[in-house]
């Protein structure tokens, strides 16, 4: 797990390596251990690193294979090395490190840009060919691991963090009105290629990009989900071989996910998801496992904690738990600035801040943890399944939108200045993902778009930066893709039955105490961030009457003094705030400086 960076430059100019060390230093708590730097004629790359796999200087990148040519920077873990490398090794392939990096360039020698079809894990790279000049870009399937890109004039640059690659003048960094109203009415979810700044793009999960010197660049996807069943048998299996076929499945997964060198930890919150985790790992033989749980303070009439089912977790298991207890006047605030500065796109979901703060302290204990995010999207926990199980093709997208969205077309022209008016960019998006599947039941169109879209720009990536703000590693099992891909075979009855993830619940049955499966669905809540008042509201009315805010004008006045003036008022059919929603988003462009 690390950061990485680069330039390469199409204009016969040398590529900056003072740009690339400085867009290195950007994420230096991806990787606090070491950083690295390679610079040749066109090209330039930077690393952060941190170590899991292979602690050795062999294994510190950008990593050179001077017997083979190429050259690599690359964040991420393919949990099959062991077992690709040893099928190298039987096809001649002689290595000088113990880690999955080299293993990554032996398998591009030896299967061309194919070689991403065979690693099972979570990965974004680069690759570059020291004779052709050719640089080879990749992403995982489920997006669990970033990268974005800027095209520049005369030159191409990439990260694995959209402030780090938006260093330098010649990005765009003005607002992109497509993203704008993705992140307004589609829940903060902006799909790829966009990104909130008009520059700065992400290469899709599931695709690569081959870069040629003259500057020609070639998008290939490489992995697709296809929802539904597989086979003939697929329609006739009952609930209780689905059931164990989904064991079997996640125990692979998780036992893959224990790949390192250093111990490996659980974000338990008590839900199902990581319980199950616990479970499936203490199955597996873990003893000591170190588990850790976040809680607030209540608001509203919610509970701000739920360590009552993570302790059942963590006495049933015997771990050695630790309980975070959260006071939103002490902690929540004075940490919110370095909270935002983490993420790498804004993500308005109040939980960020939880997992800051958990992760801040997790990072204390272990440098690798697994996590439970993923289980709704491919099981179909959330409410909006069920009903879309009798919904025809033609109402759909809208009966989706219509759950999902923070906002329609009406609300969103309400809230922007003239400039960012347009189509209604969200609901179009959504009709189009639909329409693509076609044959495809409405229920698993949704499930589609949920796992390969908002699975990947909501839970994945918050996970993501605000473990990386601490140099911890999560790794989500949930989000094998053989895993994923069997998910998407089962009947969605099997799923959608009672309160949703039936089948995986089934699963968790034979693993982990029924009081954590039969209990109201939880979520991470953070009440002080819902139910804006007191510091919290003096900051968000702070940030949005500031003179750079004004300036901006990205969001009418009248609809800003409206929604300060009764900020509980205005809740998105999510149980989001629309007030920090607008909050959010103008405090990410400010911390950022842009």
């Amino acid at each position: 797990m690390c950061g990485i960076v680069g330039e390469i430059r199409f204009d016969g100019r040398p590529a900056s390596a003072a740009l690339v060390q400085e867009m290195a230093r950007a994420m230096q708590t991806r990787g606090p251990d070491s950083e690295g730097l390679f610079v040749q004629n066109a090209l330039a790359v930077g690393h952060r690193r941190l170590k899991i796999i292979d602690h050795s200087e062999a294994a510190q990148q950008p990593m050179i294979d001077a017997e083979l040519g190429l050259g690599i920077v690359y964040n991420g873990a393919i949990y099959n090395y062991p077992e690709l490398r040893a099928e190298l090794e039987a096809k001649g392939h002689r290595f000088f490190s113990h880690g999955d990096t080299e293993v990554i360039l032996k398998a591009y020698r030896q299967w061309g840009e194919a070689c991403v079809e065979r690693f099972n894990g979570m990965f974004a790279f680069a690759l570059w060919e020291r004779d052709s000049g050719k640089l080879f870009l990749a992403r995982d399937r489920l997006g669990i691991k970033p990268l974005y890109l800027a095209e520049v004039p005369g030159g191409l640059r990439f990260g694995s963090s959209l402030p780090a690659v938006a260093r330098g003048e010649a990005v765009d960094r003005s607002i992109d009105p497509v993203a704008l109203h993705h992140y307004m009415s589609f829940h903060a979810v902006v799909p790829p290629p966009h990104t909130i700044l008009k520059g700065v793009r992400k290469l899709p999960p599931g695709h690569t990009l081959t870069v040629l010197p003259d500057g020609r660049m070639e998008q290939r996807r490489y992995w697709q989900l296809t929802m539904g069943p597989r086979e003939e048998a697929d329609l006739t299996r009952g609930e209780d071989e689905w059931v164990e076929r989904v064991l079997e499945s996640l125990r692979a997964s998780v036992r893959r996910r224990l790949v390192a060198d250093t111990p490996v930890g659980v974000l338990l919150s008590g839900g199902v998801d990581s319980s199950l985790v616990v479970g499936l790992l203490s199955e597996a033989g873990q003893t000591g496992l170190k588990t850790f749980s976040v809680g607030f303070e209540s608001a509203g009439g919610e509970a701000g904690d739920e360590f009552k089912y993570s302790d059942l977790i963590a006495e049933r298991f015997a771990t050695d738990h630790t309980r975070i207890r959260v006071d939103s006047r002490e902690r929540l605030l004075p940490n919110l600035d370095d909270c935002i500065r983490a993420m790498s796109e804004p993500m308005v979901s109040h939980d960020n801040i939880g997992f800051y703060l958990l992760s801040e302290e997790v990072s204390k204990h272990v440098r690798v943890v697994q996590s439970g995010q993923g289980a709704d999207e491919i099981f179909a926990g959330y409410h909006w399944y069920p009903p879309l199980l009798e919904a025809t093709d033609a109402e759909a997208a809208e009966a989706y939108a219509r759950v999902f969205a923070d906002r329609d077309h009406a609300d969103y022209a309400a809230a922007v200045e003239d400039a960012y008016l347009g189509e209604d960019h969200s609901r179009a998006f959504v009709r189009r993902h639909f329409e693509a599947l076609n044959g495809a039941r409405p229920v698993d169109k949704a499930l589609h778009l949920d796992t390969t879209v908002m699975l990947t720009d909501d839970p994945v990536k918050r996970v993501d930066n605000m473990t990386m703000a601490w140099g911890l590693e999560a790794r989500v099992p949930f989000l094998d893709h053989e895993l994923v891909e069997l998910a998407a075979r089962i009947p969605a009855e099997h799923k959608v039955a009672g309160d949703g993830k039936h089948v995986l619940k089934q699963a968790a049955r034979k693993v982990v105490p029924a009081g954590v499966i039969d209990r109201p669905k939880g979520y991470f809540p953070v009440p002080a961030l819902k139910y804006l008042d007191g510091p919290v509201l003096d900051r968000v009315r702070d940030t949005l009457d500031s003179a750079r805010s004004r300036e901006r004008g990205l969001f009418r006045r009248d609809y800003v003094e409206r929604l300060l003036q009764a900020p509980s008022d205005h809740i998105t059919p999510l149980g989001g705030s629309k007030l920090w929603q607008v909050a959010l988003l103008e405090s990410w462009l400010q911390v950022h400086g842009f």
